[in-house]
């Protein structure tokens, strides 16, 4: 019914506009007749006609033109945003600011030994483990790594992303998981990286299959059902929060990089 009434609207004002057009040039044809009463005959026939070809244009292209074809649109609503209450901790730059050095010996001590390349870490599979996009969190599409890490990396990744949707659970929250960026680095990616990013690393944790960086820019959400949207900034600080947790229980190493949009994150 809302279909036949949109087209019938559509029709009826075409129609409106056609007549006011006629009209218009009709009126203007009497004012032109007044003025020309008193011209000769010849005069008068040329006029007419040049204003009937003015009027045969409009109405040639209305009768004759292609028919449009009206597109229905599926409007969806709005999704409205819910505020989640926060407490502000400072200045993430400041508080998750562990150097390289420290990161660099973690993955020594935890890892294995520096990763050549991606043909060598297949021959260590007994070693590592590969993570795979789940209920927790997901593997964003990795240009420059790969998704192995060592099985106490792992945990520590198991954890974070847990601790993060308990967290949101506690809030009232049941809709996003986590977005890993890099992962497992071979010196070959590393070489690769710096060609594109001169502020990548060359003395990178992520080759020893211990470091992982998160994502604070984007989080994937798990569940299309909920009602609402949770603004970016209150998700990177609840993360931020279990971060902050896990580092004073010294279960990690993190680096709060501005210009990747990241968590750089070592295993303790």
């Amino acid at each position: 019914m809302n279909h036949f009434m949109e087209k019938f609207l559509y029709y009826l004002k075409k129609v409106l506009i056609f007549i006011k057009v006629i009209c218009i040039v009709f009126y203007k044809i009497a004012l032109m007749g007044i003025q020309w009463i008193k011209q000769s005959r010849k005069r008068i026939i040329y006029s007419i006609i040049f204003v009937a070809v003015i009027i045969l244009i409009p109405v040639g292209y209305f009768i004759f033109r292609p028919k449009q074809e009206v597109v229905e649109v599926e409007v969806y609503p709005k999704v409205p945003v819910k505020k989640i209450k926060i407490i502000h901790f400072g200045d993430f730059r400041k508080i998750f600011n562990d150097r390289n050095d420290l990161h660099i010996s973690s993955a020594k001590k935890n890892g294995v030994p520096i990763v050549q390349s991606r043909a060598q870490a297949e021959t260590l599979k007994d070693k590592l483990v590969k993570i795979e996009t789940n209920n927790l969190y997901k593997i964003e599409d990795l240009t420059h790594s790969i998704p192995y890490l060592v099985p106490k990396a792992k945990d520590m990744l198991d954890e974070i992303a847990t601790n993060f949707q308990d967290s949101l659970r506690s809030k009232g929250v049941d809709s996003y998981k986590i977005v890993v960026t890099s992962v497992l680095r071979s010196n070959e990616d590393v070489k690769k990286l710096r060609k594109v990013n001169v502020n990548a690393s060359e003395n990178s944790a992520h080759r020893y299959g211990t470091t992982i960086d998160i994502g604070y820019l984007r989080f994937e959400r798990t569940n299309n059902n909920y009602p609402h949207d949770i603004p970016r900034e209150e998700l990177r600080h609840i993360l931020a929060e279990v971060l902050r947790d896990m580092r004073k229980n010294k279960k990690l190493y993190v680096k709060y990089e501005v210009k990747q949009g990241c968590f750089h994150i070592t295993v303790r």
